[in-house]
């Protein structure tokens, strides 16, 4: 078993309050590492019929099964638990009591703010980082073919290749997580809708273009976002709001969690295509950027990551905003570092006055400038 950095967080926080919530995609581990922080509770997986009926039709004799509480997954499929979990929290004095698990961050906010608001902890866990594979000696050397491979933890444990796995995945997800959030009857069309997402990663979101090439209105290209929000499949980055006197762009930025799912729906097969193909460089800055919120969220702390650009073009990778102190990335897939590579951090620094930053990139060498700026390689991206 890897083990997880949220692995220390996810203990503090059942440490310190009476229920924890720990979300993400499916299969990106959390029953994993369920059973191991809390491997003396029981645990029940409400994707079970025969515990998910029990559960909906007596949900109080459910819970009683539990004095001492339990770990319940996907909980979110049985909404009426939330409200008789409410009452047991706040007659005991206990921490840790009940460990909530599930790949639905709307549907499991929504109830969560209804009945255990104040009561309960919040985590995501998403697939596996970076810095979590290079431990184990499982990260690849080359950052194709960390990209190709991307982050899920079946990849790495039941070695199957990833362009087999990953269409099973988007298969599945299609078929039967999309139904429980939403109730879209053509499949079909959400499924041509999500590769078009794929197709623009590290774009901006434009919701009309993105309706018409999909052949669906501006309502239900929001609608469908959202469920891909919800269920970890992408984020959106948005663009910081300081303007430096000059009009800045307001629309975010389309990004997948993990760059093998992308690549999977671009009907990338291997890390040759992925090397020669138009996204390329695209998907190494979904890459690196995902990486950055990886980071975050696996110290429990909030998403501070933002890109900048103005209306004439002049662009910022990323922006990290470290409580009013801004830090520039810049992103570049080549593996080989140009001047170039600092166009847009010579321009933030003359219009901000604040001679730092960092490049980021698909090489190996790590050098720090004279000028305030840095190169990173693409595997330290998370220490930033």
């Amino acid at each position: 078993m890897i083990i997880r950095i949220a692995d220390k967080e996810i203990r503090v926080l059942a440490s310190m309050y009476k229920s924890l919530a720990i979300v993400g995609p499916r299969q990106s581990g959390k029953t994993t590492l369920a059973k191991h922080i809390f491997g003396s509770k029981p645990y029940v997986s409400l994707e079970n019929p025969d515990a998910r009926q029990f559960a909906e039709s007596d949900p109080r004799g459910f819970l009683e099964q539990y004095p001492n509480g339990a770990v319940l997954d996907e909980i979110q499929r049985v909404p009426q638990l939330f409200s008789y979990l409410q009452q047991i929290i706040d007659e005991s004095s206990e921490t840790g009591l009940f460990i909530l698990w599930g790949s639905n961050n709307f549907l499991l906010q929504e109830n969560i703010s209804q009945s255990l608001a104040g009561r309960i902890a919040y985590l995501f866990l998403l697939p596996f980082s970076i810095e979590e594979l290079a431990k184990e000696g499982l990260l690849p050397s080359d950052a194709y073919q960390a990209m190709f491979a991307g982050g899920y933890p079946p990849i790495y444990d039941l070695k199957i290749p990833p362009s087999t796995w990953y269409l099973n995945y988007i298969r599945t997800y299609v078929e039967r997580d999309v139904r429980q959030i939403k109730n879209i009857t053509n499949l079909g069309a959400f499924e041509r809708f999500l590769r078009l997402c794929a197709g623009r990663v590290g774009q901006l979101l434009n919701m009309n273009s993105l309706g018409i090439e999909a052949g669906v209105d501006h309502k239900t290209v929001a609608s469908w976002l959202g469920v891909l929000e919800s269920s970890f499949i992408v984020h959106l980055l948005r663009p910081h709001h300081q303007n430096f006197n000059k009009r800045i762009v307001k629309m975010p930025k389309l990004y997948f969690y993990d760059t093998g799912l992308a690549c999977a729906l671009l009907g990338i097969q291997n890390e040759a295509q992925l090397v020669t193909h138009p996204l390329r460089g695209s998907l190494f800055e979904n890459f690196i950027i995902s990486e950055m919120v990886k980071t975050r969220f696996n110290k429990n702390e909030p998403n501070n990551l933002y890109f900048w650009r103005d209306s004439t073009g002049n662009e910022i990778d990323v922006i990290i905003d470290k409580g009013g102190k801004l830090y520039p990335v810049e992103i570049k897939s080549g593996k080989t570092v140009t001047d170039d590579y600092f166009k847009g951090l010579n321009f933030w620094s003359k219009i901000t006055g604040a001679a730092e930053g960092v490049v980021v990139y698909a090489g190996d060498a790590q050098q720090k400038r004279s000028n305030g700026m840095e190169v990173r390689p693409w595997n330290q991206a998370g220490e930033l």
